[in-house]
């Protein structure tokens, strides 16, 4: 009887998860989607409120500075090309959410130095039940990245997200202080981040892949 009710919820998972890459977006179709949001001053997901299409207004901001100045290093890229099986890279995010703004230009850098990574967005509120099999500390926080392999029906290898391991440190000390984020952490953090350069999010990454 355990066996089949596990073996239920795979089946589940991958029906999920082949309707999340359905409704999926490369990265450039899902950056020019979020231009689209702020030209019309709107954000994505169930939630429609100013602050929200503001923080959308500044993810796309700083996105369009990770791509100019996000780059990996001569080692890294070497690695890559050792990859000899193919990955999709499924990332469950919306425009608001602060910590992709870096987080994706990083992925992108990566499926950019291999034809065996293909990098996909999908939004979270679209795809709440999937989401829900990967919560951290039973929370919704995003960017979620689930790692799959296409020569295993699309098996879930790993996962990682929303943050880097210094960037989650930050956060938890911040709500053990004062009980949550808000926007001066928020600022703090975006500021973490520039002097981090995508260095923690790139290691954290590279582990995931087991490449020496």
């Amino acid at each position: 009887m355990a066996m089949q009710e596990s073996t239920l919820k795979q089946t589940t998972t991958k029906e999920l998860i082949t309707r999340a890459l359905e409704g999926s977006m490369g990265y450039q179709e899902y950056t020019n989607y979020v231009g689209e949001l702020v030209a019309e001053k709107k954000t994505s997901g169930a939630t429609q409120s100013a602050e929200f299409a503001h923080y959308t207004l500044l993810n796309h901001q700083r996105m369009r500075r990770w791509d100019k100045k996000t780059t990996l290093s001569d080692s890294d890229r070497s690695k890559l090309k050792t990859l000899d099986k193919p990955r999709v890279w499924l990332v469950l995010t919306e425009s608001w959410c602060g910590d992709a703004a870096p987080v994706l230009p990083v992925l992108q850098a990566f499926a950019q130095a291999t034809s065996m990574l293909d990098l996909r967005i999908a939004l979270r509120d679209e795809n709440e039940e999937l989401m829900d099999r990967y919560l951290t500390d039973n929370a919704r926080s995003i960017p979620k990245l689930l790692v799959l392999n296409p020569e295993k029906e699309m098996e879930v290898e790993a996962t990682w997200g929303p943050r880097p391991e210094g960037a989650r440190q930050r956060v938890l000390a911040y709500k053990e202080r004062h009980g949550k984020l808000d926007a001066e952490f928020r600022e703090s953090l975006q500021k973490w981040y520039n002097q981090d350069k995508g260095n923690g999010i790139t290691t954290e990454v590279m582990a995931l892949l087991a490449l020496k």
